[in-house]
């Protein structure tokens, strides 16, 4: 097995890392920057869309319970307010989310910029298993965005709004705690979407295989309840929305360490 491509002084390393990193995190400025200013579609179309009777995800449903007739999944009104608290709630999570936007819009450069700087110290037979990694990493975090920005947040913000232990008690839910919530919804679903890749690099490596992954199934599932139950509102629906889709790449994870198992007895 060859050496990787070059090796040069630990000092040298971090500067080639911090010019990746500057470049990584004035990308996400440049989207941040832009999100700001596009205040009335970040906020009226995006953060809010969930908040809103005509969002894509309820006509849908109301579109499927017409379907089989029944209008049971129409939702023509959420039965609640958006109000900020405090003087600066509103500047906030002005701040707050187009920091995440620019996040999320950046995150395919920025991690090819992280890439650059791993790739090089790989050796050749690591590289050419880790062929299209920037390619499944990206895709994998998009479909984590948009799977908690379709159905996790929508469900869970229907489920809330119309959560009520009494008829005399309103739901005026703060600004903070809106934005907030609806954040980390999306964004733990777009990172936890990566576990068949941190399980394909982790296979790659050794350190698991297929046989350990099926062993601690049981260990895992309860792993993942208890982080569905963390990182989600306080109701079943949405830690059932967070924990069965990632039970189901828990699945595709075993099978990717059983692919990789296989191509390394191969070679």
């Amino acid at each position: 097995m060859s050496r990787p491509e070059q090796e040069m002084p630990f000092l040298d390393h971090l500067e080639i890392l911090r010019w990746h990193i500057i470049r990584s995190l004035i990308s996400i400025g440049v989207f941040a920057t832009l999100a700001f200013i596009m205040k009335d579609i970040v906020f009226g179309v995006v953060i809010l869309g969930p908040s809103k009777a005509d969002f894509l995800t309820y006509r849908l449903l109301c579109q499927a319970g017409e379907y089989f007739g029944t209008s049971a999944f129409c939702i023509d009104e959420l039965p609640f307010i958006i109000q900020s608290r405090k003087m600066t709630g509103q500047f906030t999570m002005h701040i707050l989310s187009s920091l995440v936007i620019g996040f999320v819009l950046a995150f395919p450069y920025a991690f090819w910029e992280t890439w650059r700087f791993i790739k090089p110290g790989l050796y050749p037979t690591e590289k050419k298993a880790s062929r299209g990694a920037v390619f499944w990493v990206t895709l994998l975090f998009i479909l984590g965005i948009g799977f908690g920005y379709f159905i996790v947040c929508p469900i869970s913000i229907n489920f809330l709004s119309n959560y009520s232990l009494d008829p005399s008690i309103r739901n005026e839910f703060d600004i903070v705690s809106y934005v907030s919530t609806v954040t980390m919804l999306v964004l733990s679903c777009g990172l936890m979407f990566q576990l068949p890749m941190v399980v394909f690099f982790l296979s790659k490596a050794g350190l698991v295989g297929p046989g350990t992954l099926r062993a601690f199934r049981k260990m895992a599932i309860v792993i993942i309840l208890v982080v569905s139950a963390i990182i989600t509102p306080p109701d079943l629906i949405s830690q059932i929305l967070i924990a069965l889709p990632l039970m189901f790449l828990y699945e595709i994870s075993i099978l990717v360490s059983g692919l990789v198992k296989k191509r390394n007895h191969e070679e």
